[in-house]
């Protein structure tokens, strides 16, 4: 059987849940014995959003192949078992990168280069090569960024319509819309889908089932009036309200309204009986009432929550796996110019982040953990920020990190020596998968329980083992380090209850049913302090 394609459109506007979307159809396939890859196209020019903004962007998340990928990727890890890798997100600055790289090569033979047929055949080759990435796969979900009408959208979707005329029998649309409830007049207005779906008939995509993005039930008169105006079967216009408790609520709810057979039979797919049953256990066990532990998470970027999308994800598996509920307290480091300013938590935890903005509230943060035995989890600046406030306070010294006083005369973190003269900024950082040896009589090993681990990494600063000893000496264990290199991944303070700072970004692989033990670990020691919050 030839391999099935569905693309993943959206209209109206933008941060609609394209993503959650295409992640909980994938689940759905898995529940019946599929194997499904997925696939992100984004029309942005940067080659990867390695360098963009999280205010803008939201998180990057990191494949074990070092791609610098879409946060959509980390959906898709948490929904399904779908391979990821440089080959499951591309952007228009890949697309047009390579390209023109072919260009220059001469491997156009001397002919004009243009948008068709040169641009769209290398997005259909990126399709190809996503589908490739497991021999098994039998689905590819492909879901294009941005928003029906958008000028940077055009190549993609000119794409996918030529994909789809080559493969006919193949390949489905489910084109995502929003039908807004206008509370004043008690209203629910189809307009704008019929608008965003005439857009896309005029592309020469026409959508085979229409996912309609509301604050409320649609009633059947709704539903109808889609059809007619959409042209699309009624039974395959689709609701997809707003869920109450968790966005894993959303698989369940799209089968409720039969989502996956409706695909499977347009696909040609056979149909086994679908088996959710640990992702239904996983809702009970969500709204199952219980008690809270509140965790401070001390960034710079907390007013966006997308900016941390994969840890605040991470804290929720591993309360659910602690059977406790969580109630994350978002500290601004910028604002925190003092130890007063900290409020009070069962735990503290500071994820990645660059640069000097907000790095002394961090500092703090990690200060008010040590002297109060707070437990705190530092994710790779925050490991970093756990160093120097130790240097700063315990060693006595005036220690600082590279990154933000190159003249510190006790530069406890520094830039890696293969980074030293690097230029570009882009795709240049220690990225990927690496492995990690744990020592035995270590916090670390208690979570793990593993000698060896591999995990994903995002970061251009190291500790600096010339200070190792003079850590040591205080209570410092270094507890992980690069497997057969000298380079710290894992760090402790002895005397502490749980303060571990790792170099690495564990988040990126926690699930809802495999929560990681480093998280899991946190939260367990949070629990003894919720008295005194």
């Amino acid at each position: 059987m030839s391999i099935k394609y569905i693309f993943v459109t959206g209209g109206v506007l933008s941060s609609l849940g394209k993503g959650i979307t295409a992640a909980s159809i994938a689940k759905l396939l898995e529940g019946h014995g599929i194997s499904v890859a997925i696939l992100k196209l984004d029309p942005y020019l940067n080659v990867d959003p390695g360098t963009m903004n999280p205010f803008q962007h939201g998180e990057v998340y990191v494949t074990d192949d070092g791609a610098e990928t879409d946060l959509d990727l980390g959906h898709y890890h948490r929904f399904t078992n779908s391979p990821l890798s440089k080959y499951s997100n591309a952007t228009s600055g890949q697309i047009y990168e390579t390209v023109i790289k072919k260009e220059r090569k001469g491997e156009y033979l001397g002919k004009d280069v243009q948008i068709i047929p040169d641009v769209t055949n290398e997005i259909k080759n990126r399709i190809d090569l996503c589908a490739k990435q497991n021999p098994d796969t039998k689905v590819v979900i492909v879901e294009i960024g941005g928003t029906v009408g958008d000028i940077e959208s055009l190549p993609f979707l000119e794409a996918i319509r030529q994909y789809r005329n080559d493969h006919p029998e193949d390949c489905i649309n489910i084109h995502l819309t929003y039908v807004p409830y206008l509370k004043a007049a008690g209203e629910v207005k189809t307009k704008p889908t019929q608008h965003s779906t005439r857009e896309l008939r005029s592309i020469g995509i026409f959508p085979d089932f229409i996912l309609c993005r509301s604050e409320v039930s649609l009633s059947d008169e709704i539903k109808q009036k889609i059809s007619l105006f959409c042209n699309v079967p009624v039974e395959s216009v689709i609701e997809e309200k707003d869920v109450k408790h968790s966005i894993y609520e959303v698989p369940l709810d799209l089968a409720k309204q039969h989502l996956d057979l409706l695909v499977m039979q347009k696909l040609g797919l056979p149909a086994k009986r679908l088996n959710l049953s640990h992702w239904e256990n996983l809702i009970e066990k969500i709204v199952a009432p219980k008690e809270k532990v509140k965790i401070g998470l001390v960034g710079k970027y907390v007013e966006h929550k997308d900016a941390y999308k994969s840890v605040f994800e991470a804290l929720h598996h591993a309360a659910l796996e602690n059977s406790v509920d969580i109630e994350i307290v978002s500290i601004d480091s910028e604002k925190v110019s003092s130890l007063e300013d900290i409020p009070l938590c069962s735990g503290y935890l500071i994820p990645g982040g660059f640069g000097k903005r907000g790095l002394d509230g961090k500092i703090l943060a990690a200060q008010y953990a040590r002297e109060n035995n707070i437990p705190y989890f530092g994710i790779c600046l925050g490991m970093q920020v756990m160093i120097i406030e130790f240097a700063k306070n315990v060693l006595k010294l005036e220690a600082h990190s590279t990154e933000i006083d190159p003249k510190t005369p006790y530069p406890v973190i520094s830039l890696l020596e293969e980074q030293k003269n690097r230029e570009d900024m882009g795709g240049t950082m220690r990225l990927g998968a690496y492995p990690c040896s744990i020592e035995k009589k270590s916090k670390a090993f208690a979570a793990y329980k593993l000698e060896e681990v591999l995990e994903r990494h995002r970061h251009r600063f190291e500790f600096n083992h010339e200070y190792k000893s003079l850590f040591e000496e205080k209570g410092m264990l270094f507890s992980g380090s690069l497997t057969g290199k000298n380079l710290l991944e894992i760090a402790e303070i002895k005397s502490h209850p749980w303060m571990v700072g790792v170099q690495f970004h564990p988040e990126f692989l926690s699930k809802p049913l495999d929560p990681h033990p480093l998280f899991v670990a946190f939260i367990k020691a949070s629990l003894t302090q919720k008295a005194l919050v």
